[in-house]
């Protein structure tokens, strides 16, 4: 069987069944796991399919979203060094909101050095991740537990947020585009979004270059809401420089 020929059948597949594991692909069509992960690979790349953790997923509408495991995975290394730099922002006795999200969950893992941090957040597994860290005082916000995010939305997590002032956000997002700003594909966590930016004097935008462009159901914040975008090096200098332009500061981690 020809590549593109087994790339077609294993779209059919996943259109179908709208979800497929590497092992699954490997079995039906009886190639290694290796060539199933390459071939996912390349059909990602030409935006056909969603890739998740062990297979992938078919593509869906704006209002779609992968669950936080699925998403944990991807873009891994270049999450890891957006919160490394991301570090380099905060100081010891600030005051910092830490929204749900893969990147953001990064930044929280590397806060175990400090002696003096409050962190609020929305995030369950954030919470969980800091739990144990005795020099940090750990705010949730309440609220209703979307299962797919791990993160607490609705009126209770809102009218929390509406009560705080803190030094720096830093915020997660699913698409940031020059022209429609900053999208989620939930009303409900763009609420969440909006509240926690708000109540920020500086906001830090992380996300991976992937989400440069991309447009998704709920807006919660315009471009020229950000004072800071820290990204990895995949992002395209154009998309930078125009951000530039509109007066936030763009940093680049190198992975």
């Amino acid at each position: 069987m020809f590549g593109e020929e087994r790339k077609l059948k294993i779209l059919k597949y996943i259109q179908k069944n709208t979800r497929a594991s590497v092992q699954e692909l490997s079995q039906y069509l009886a190639v290694s796991e290796a060539t199933i992960r390459r071939d996912l690979k390349e059909l990602e790349k030409a935006r056909l399919i969603n890739r998740t953790h062990g297979g992938a997923m078919a593509l869906h509408g704006v209002n779609f979203e992968l669950t936080f495991r699925e998403k944990e995975d991807k873009f891994k290394q270049e999450k890891e060094a957006i919160a490394q730099k991301a570090l380099e922002f905060i100081e010891e006795g600030d005051t910092i909101i830490l929204d749900s999200g893969t990147t953001v969950f990064q930044l929280a893992q590397r806060l175990k050095n400090f002696a003096r941090l409050t962190v609020v957040t929305n995030s369950l597994i954030i919470a969980q991740e800091l739990q144990l860290t005795s020099g940090i005082e750990v705010h949730l916000t309440g609220g209703i537990l979307r299962r797919e995010t791990l993160a607490l939305v609705g009126p209770i997590a809102e009218e929390s947020l509406e009560q705080i002032r803190v030094d720096k956000a830093f915020i997660a997002t699913n698409g940031i585009d020059l022209k429609e700003g900053l999208t989620t594909p939930t009303l409900a966590e763009a609420a969440v979004k909006r509240k926690m930016i708000k109540a920020a004097k500086e906001v830090f935008l992380l996300a991976d270059h992937s989400k440069a462009g991309k447009v998704t159901f709920a807006r919660f914040a315009k471009i020229t809401d950000l004072n800071h975008f820290i990204t990895d090096s995949g992002i395209s200098k154009n998309f930078a420089m125009e951000l530039g332009k509109l007066g936030v500061q763009v940093t680049i981690a190198e992975v």
